[in-house]
């Protein structure tokens, strides 16, 4: 039966109504739509911190302030590692000095974990605010404008937490809607953009600043023969945040980067012992399978082929790509798997030689990276003249995360 005419018409009024709301002051409090369009990220840059580390002499520093000098065949073994992982330098929150002030992080094992979560819990919404700072003026639009906030770290443990001490720092609204993401790993990055995709398409007017974050304050351990895991994680790890800006239906005024067209995830049977990380009263250890980034590339390809049946897209030497910078042998193994010629991961690459492995952000600063190579080369689009490209991040579980992204014109 029809609406009688009374009816719909306060209907239309009612639309109408709500169609200002939302239209006007979006604080949280107006209706809630879908978008129109797909999530887009709209500006995106990274901070870190200004003290950095050059790979070629880092295990004499290393082993230096830890008085392990003599222990001559464990750095050895150090050093062969460092130059093995494609890394030039590494920033990191953790000087000398501040090291040399708290001598319980770099002694083996010693209980420190009070002193790290102290420090982190200001340190990571400090580093998250820097790289917000730079997205937003990039963007171009008042930090009133900003609707949703998503931050995610490994490398902070508090509450309040990290989201809504960089919400203050920011000075958001106290209506802006909040997803804190802990413990997410190495692809932690890419739960991020996913949540933020998932705001963005489902709620009309949304600009979703989407924040990642990593540090190596919980993780930072004295070298030792029976924690080869931690030697590992010592030569490859690095501190860095990322922001970006994401939201469906672009103004005029803004200049979209790139469209998310899909985002999904899958993770490996029986590989959930192949990546852990637990916080004990020394930090946050690490326990790696070996031949984890061997597993990785060996299982990537049966998943990329599902996700090309659910999206499309060309084939893989048509687009670009931007990965977890997890090292050398994790990016030798892709490429060998996916067939990739190697100018395919030049931009992750240089993430990796420049900042090294930044867990969760690692991804996100790879995708950066696409979008300066893009500048450099003078590419017709961001994704380095390729219209579409992936984005995928590695971590826990073991699980591999994958965002089918379309590149946007220069």
């Amino acid at each position: 039966m029809a609406p009688s005419g009374d009816l719909a018409a306060s209907a239309v009024i009612s639309e109408q109504n709500g169609l200002q709301r939302l239209n006007g002051n979006n604080d949280g409090r107006s209706l809630q739509m879908p978008a129109k369009g797909p999530a887009t990220v709209l500006a995106m840059d990274i901070a870190v911190p200004p003290t950095y580390y050059l790979q070629e002499t880092y295990p004499d520093y290393l082993f230096n302030l830890c008085n392990l000098n003599h222990k001559e065949a464990l750095k050895a073994k150090f050093k062969f590692l460092c130059d093995k992982t494609g890394i030039r330098k590494r920033h990191m929150i953790l000087t000398e000095e501040v090291l040399k002030a708290n001598p319980e992080i770099c002694t083996y094992m010693a209980p420190s974990v009070e002193t790290r979560i102290n420090m982190s819990v200001v340190e990571i919404p400090k580093l998250g605010q820097e790289a917000a700072l730079k997205a937003i003026k990039t963007w171009g639009r008042p930090v009133s404008d900003i609707t949703h906030l998503v931050f995610g770290t490994t490398s902070s443990i508090d509450m309040p937490g990290a989201d809504l001490v960089l919400s203050k720092l920011l000075g958001l609204k106290p209506t802006i809607r909040r997803v804190m993401l802990y413990m997410g790993g190495c692809n932690g990055g890419a739960a991020v953009m996913r949540v933020a995709k998932d705001l963005a398409e489902n709620n009309k007017g949304a600009r979703v600043l989407a924040v990642c974050v990593e540090s190596t304050i919980l993780g930072y351990l004295a070298p030792n023969e029976n924690e080869i895991d931690e030697l590992v994680a010592a030569a490859l790890t690095g501190d860095g945040g990322v922001a970006l800006i994401v939201g469906a239906d672009p103004e005029p005024n803004e200049k979209p980067l790139y469209e998310i067209q899909w985002a999904g995830e899958t993770f490996l049977p029986n590989t959930e012992h192949a990546i852990v990380r637990r916080l004990t009263r020394a930090g946050l250890n690490s326990h790696l399978l070996k031949h984890v980034a061997g597993v990785i590339a060996a299982n990537l390809p049966k998943f990329l082929t599902e996700v090309r049946e659910v999206v499309g897209g060309p084939s893989w030497d048509e687009m670009f790509f931007a990965m977890h910078t997890g090292g050398s042998a994790l990016l030798n193994g892709v490429e060998a798997s996916l067939n990739l010629p190697k100018d395919k991961m030049q931009a992750t690459r240089t993430a990796l030689s420049e900042y090294g492995n930044l867990q969760g952000a690692s991804l996100l600063f790879a995708l950066n990276e696409v979008r300066l190579r893009s500048e450099e080369l003078g590419s017709t689009t961001t994704g380095e003249g390729w219209d579409y490209g992936y984005l995928l991040g590695f971590g826990p579980g073991v699980t591999m995360e994958c965002l089918y992204l379309k590149s946007c014109p220069r």
